[in-house]
């Protein structure tokens, strides 16, 4: 038997499986907006902006929310929306936040929402090489690089699922592996390759020429990456994941600095606005060096030391939501439910918009049999952020809790209509059998 075929799968149904592959492959296909040329595209703008919408706002509150300095966040805007205008594609709905988290990166989700850490921020000279940062970053929803990975997914889907599909029928999970097709936030910002890298420089060097920039700011962005990324800088780890670094993007940029744009060297690189916008969040440089000291420390599980740089980190910053949120995390790594629960509410009392704390507030509760508090304070997150399957779940232990079965009962059912598989799921459905609910199988 030819090992490129399924057992149960005949010669036929693979060549059909493959002609409507290349079909896929032939409709799918649409012009580059930075291009011009022929592209192979299974996702629309449309749905470039759908995805965006219901996947960015979790990326963004897993990065502890936007910033609470409005100077900062206006001034990012402000900067972006310049450069988004000088794009190939302007009408996108850009949207440009700063995100309060630790690690340096930045990223941009297919819709045009582009995230920028605190932590890279500090890393920056001038407002040239932020031009730099967001003009590559408008590379990549420009370019569409973010669709055009889920197209070929999508068609490496379609084959690896006509090939498994007569397994998956003769073994009963055919329907269980369509259940799990939600597209998260880790998929939408997916490593992009060498040579996404290199278009997105191209296009961000031209974009903030065009902007006004002094092309040098791309030479001074490249520069601290590949510092960075020589040091091996931990809290850096995670942009050379998905952005991968290398000697040859810096004497690139050097090469069309002094080359293609040697004309606007010269134009301004605005250090000491950036210097004024960014005052604040360098004021309080130290707190978040030692947040990254705590996370490393944490990922080591050497939580003594994860403790000690957050309790320096909260002295400096004592209002700082990610430093309070970091301090209950490591508290709670070490089953301290009740250590983590005053850090979670004073977290809630500074940022109360911001929809993480409600749900560690949650699972202490939780934890603590505080069975009302826990409902209260998981409904208090999917208000703040709508959609989490997993809501359903935990809302159903704390019913449990109480002895609210019927309750519980309609919870695990709703968590069950999004999420198929896992310990969680088995143990919804094990409670739904043993009520009498549903029948065993």
């Amino acid at each position: 038997m030819d090992p490129l075929f399924s057992p149960g799968m005949t010669r036929r149904d693979f060549l059909s499986l493959s002609a409507m592959t290349a079909a896929a492959w032939a409709a799918g296909c649409a012009a580059n907006p930075v291009t011009g040329r022929r592209q192979f595209m299974l996702v629309s703008e449309v749905q470039e902006i759908h995805l965006d919408k219901q996947n960015s706002p979790y990326q963004l509150s897993a990065d502890y929310g936007v910033t609470q300095d409005p100077q900062l966040a206006a001034y990012l805007t402000r900067t972006g929306n310049l450069l988004a205008a000088n794009t190939h594609r302007p009408n996108m709905p850009y949207a440009f936040h700063v995100v309060n988290a630790t690690y340096v990166n930045a990223y941009a989700f297919p819709g045009g929402t582009i995230g920028v850490t605190r932590a890279i921020l500090l890393q920056l000279n001038n407002e040239a090489e932020l031009a730099a940062l967001l003009g590559h970053e408008l590379g990549h929803v420009n370019a569409r690089h973010t669709a055009e990975i889920m197209s070929k997914s999508m068609l490496a889907t379609a084959v690896i699922g006509g090939l498994a599909g007569a397994v998956q029928a003769r073994t009963g999970y055919g329907g269980l592996a369509g259940q799990l097709g939600m597209l998260g936030s880790g998929a939408l910002l997916a490593s992009y390759s060498r040579e996404n890298e290199r278009q997105a420089d191209d296009l961000g060097l031209a974009y903030m020429v065009k902007a006004g920039y002094g092309p040098e700011g791309m030479v001074g962005l490249m520069e601290m990456l590949n510092s960075l990324s020589k040091r091996r800088y931990s809290a850096a780890e995670l942009l050379f994941a998905t952005h991968p670094m290398s000697d040859e993007r810096y004497q690139t940029a050097l090469k069309e600095v002094d080359g293609t744009y040697s004309s606007a060297k010269g134009q301004p690189l605005h250090r000491e606005r950036y210097m004024d916008q960014t005052a604040g969040l360098r004021r309080i440089k130290g707190a978040i060096e030692a947040m990254q000291k705590a996370e490393a420390a944490m990922a080591g599980e050497k939580y003594a030391a994860a403790e000690e740089q957050l309790g320096l980190a909260l002295k400096q910053a004592p209002d700082d939501y990610t430093g309070l949120l970091l301090t209950a995390k490591c508290q709670l790594a070490q089953k301290k439910t009740e250590a983590a629960a005053p850090h979670l509410a004073k977290a809630r009392q500074v940022y109360p918009e911001e929809a993480q704390a409600h749900i560690l507030s949650g699972y202490v509760h939780l934890h603590q049999k505080q069975y009302d508090e826990a409902i209260n304070a998981f409904d208090a997150y999917n208000k703040r952020l709508p959609g989490n399957p997993y809501i359903a779940f935990f809302k159903g232990l704390a019913y449990e809790g109480s002895d609210r079965k019927e309750a519980a009962a309609q919870q695990y059912s709703r968590f069950l209509q999004s999420v198929k598989q896992g310990e969680k799921a088995q143990y919804a459905y094990r409670r739904l059998v043993e009520w009498g609910y549903v029948t065993g199988q």
